[in-house]
């Protein structure tokens, strides 16, 4: 019978309502060149890659000159920042659930196929950090989401087999991670989805035997 010992949280659109700063910040960026992602192709398959893949997606499907991807990467960044700083606060419901699982033992980390900065910023305006063991950034892998790199990296520096791991993911590229790595999913439609209460009811299913 599975025993869930750590609890691994992607960020965007999961710990911090964040989905949308990353597609208005990158198309803030690229419009200083006449390009853009609109919201279609952003759902369908920009949302949750690295903003460097965005760029090279952009430069295949649409001729996006390369020599731009390194100003444009630079301007997004700073365009985050700044949304950051405007919007990004602590949510209750999921400092409760944080707190109480760190209290009764769960292992927490956050893993996002964002950038180390953008992460520690977003975790301490959002007052989450404290109750993270570490968080796992796309430069710390040479593979982002969809590859389960990512996840795999955090479960073997807890030490942890994948069946010992509850992953919570929203999008297509996040959730074929999670699935890659052999840990058990919470899919999550909405950042109100994470809080104590589902995230223990599916715990309770998967020590029950549910997949």
């Amino acid at each position: 019978m599975a025993k869930i010992k750590a609890i691994l949280f992607d960020m965007d659109g999961v710990l911090i309502e964040a989905k949308d700063w990353h597609y208005e910040s990158l198309n803030k960026a690229l419009a200083l060149f006449g390009y853009e992602i609109t919201r279609s192709e952003h759902l369908s398959s920009y949302d949750g890659l690295p903003t460097k893949i965005k760029l090279q997606k952009l430069t295949a499907e649409k001729g996006l000159p390369e020599k731009l991807h390194n100003f444009i990467n630079e301007m997004k960044q700073q365009y985050t920042v700044e949304i950051i700083y405007e919007q990004c606060r602590p949510r209750f419901n999921h400092e409760l659930a944080l707190s109480k699982l760190k209290s009764e033992g769960y292992r927490l980390a956050c893993c996002s196929n964002s950038i180390r900065m953008t992460i520690e910023m977003m975790m301490d305006y959002s007052k989450l950090k404290q109750y993270l063991e570490f968080m796992v950034s796309n430069q710390d892998v040479k593979n982002a989401k969809p590859d389960p790199e990512i996840y795999l990296t955090a479960m073997a520096k807890m030490g942890l087999k994948p069946e010992e791991c509850l992953i919570c993911e929203d999008n297509e590229n996040g959730i074929k991670a999670a699935m890659a790595s052999g840990g058990h999913l919470l899919t999550i439609k909405s950042v109100n989805d994470v809080n104590y209460d589902n995230i223990k009811t599916r715990i309770a299913q998967i020590e029950g035997g549910a997949k």
